[in-house]
């Protein structure tokens, strides 16, 4: 029997223990407070239906990353290292897939991330599953969509320089994208306005990475800056995470960047927050604007078991991926 979901207005942040869990992109929970957060910018014709589901799109949100280790061409999909193209790379770059595959080739850009047309091909999948009514692949669809757009805004996923581990900034990743949420998550807005349609997608995918490969100097620059001033007693401390003592930036360090960065990590997400909303709002108009209301009960206790079983593939790593934890 379907488990019915109870209505927030807020969202709700479920901290997940650290026990011996990778830090992943943007962190668990920080993932799931985009997808749940974008529930709130969609219009009465969507907003029952994605409230009603608010349980599924906020859990599942992780799903990308859960297959990174397990599924074949999983991690290019989360980011793209614009800096192997070299200078003005940003611009230079085609928007569109098949321009890109020519004057590239596919092997190459699989090599170093697709993460802005994974988004538009998204965009047209979720969009077909609203043509079909199909309330398993809307639900799933939505959930993995929510993640690449989260992920599309991350600085450290427009670099071959992901982990700072060619600057000598190793762990920067986990710091910038789960520490900082982490401590200071409650503190950001999210309430973002509502959803808008998005005429040109693929080229909103690109706008978000460029905005995110912008802000990259600063999240480098500021880091290194900072580990001038402070020794490492002051820049690290231990915290219990469940039955294990680990170490982590301290406090004060992590207070110290996240002031200097001015808001960044909270404008990044609410940038999130917002174009999932756009995304999602946009497949439903282009998907022939369906009544969803009339679909609540279709997702169906036999798709929920596959889940489960999807999972737990999931969880049995098999296939290298970059790591984003930090060794310290």
């Amino acid at each position: 029997m379907l488990r019915r979901v109870i209505f927030f207005v807020f969202g709700v942040l479920i901290l997940s223990s650290f026990s011996g869990v990778k830090k992943e992109t943007w962190g668990f929970f920080a993932h799931k407070r985009i997808n749940r957060m974008a529930v709130f910018t969609l219009p009465p014709e969507m907003i029952t239906f994605y409230k009603y589901y608010i349980q599924d799109l906020t859990e599942n949100a992780v799903n990308p990353d859960r297959r990174r280790y397990a599924v074949k061409n999983e991690a290019p999909r989360h980011y793209i290292d614009l800096d192997v193209y070299g200078d003005s790379a940003l611009y230079k770059l085609p928007r569109y897939w098949n321009d890109a595959v020519e004057k590239y080739s596919e092997d190459t850009l699989m090599a170093y991330g697709i993460v802005p047309w994974h988004v538009n091909k998204m965009k047209h999948w979720l969009t077909k599953a609203f043509l079909n009514k199909d309330v398993d692949a809307i639900l799933r669809l939505s959930a993995d969509l929510g993640h690449y757009i989260g992920d599309s805004n991350v600085p450290l996923h427009t670099t071959e320089n992901y982990n700072g581990q060619m600057t000598g900034q190793y762990g920067i990743h986990g710091f910038w994208e789960s520490r900082l949420p982490e401590l200071f998550i409650d503190e950001y807005d999210f309430f973002v306005g509502q959803a808008d349609y998005i005429e040109r997608p693929q080229l909103r995918a690109w706008k978000a990475v460029e905005q995110a490969h912008l802000a990259l100097d600063s999240v480098l620059s500021f880091e290194k800056i900072l580990t001038e001033k402070f020794p490492e007693s002051k820049k690290y401390s231990f915290e219990e995470r469940g039955n294990i003592t680990t170490k982590v930036y301290s406090r004060e360090f992590s207070t110290a960047y996240h002031d200097m960065l001015s808001g960044m990590v909270e404008r990044r997400m609410r940038a999130s927050v917002k174009m999932v909303g756009d995304f999602w709002y946009t497949c439903w108009v282009d998907g022939g604007q369906p009544d969803l209301t009339a679909l609540i009960e279709g997702f169906t206790e036999e798709n929920r078991k596959q889940l489960e079983e999807d999972m737990k593939k999931w969880n049995i790593k098999t296939i290298e991926s970059r790591s984003h934890e930090s060794d310290r």
